[in-house]
């Protein structure tokens, strides 16, 4: 979620966070990524890992479209 809210395209926040919290969130993805790959093997937990990532970067736009809207239903 910080990889996404550090994007200049987010929409959940006013202003994107700063790059230190995409490096964060990154170093995040990394050590989950460790830890699915010690939990459940190599294989099974690249592909936990990567398929959770998916999952959030899908759901997080939808999560913004659904709390403030779209720009057009703003327009007169």
């Amino acid at each position: 979620m910080l990889v996404y809210l550090a994007s200049g395209q987010q929409r959940l926040r006013a202003s994107s966070l700063p790059v230190s919290a995409r490096l964060a969130g990154w170093l995040l993805v990394a050590l989950g990524t460790l830890g699915w790959c010690y939990d459940a093997g190599t294989g099974a937990g690249i592909t936990a890992a990567l398929t959770a990532l998916m999952l959030t970067w899908v759901l997080l736009p939808y999560l913004a479209w659904w709390r403030i809207g779209t720009p057009e239903a703003d327009a007169p």
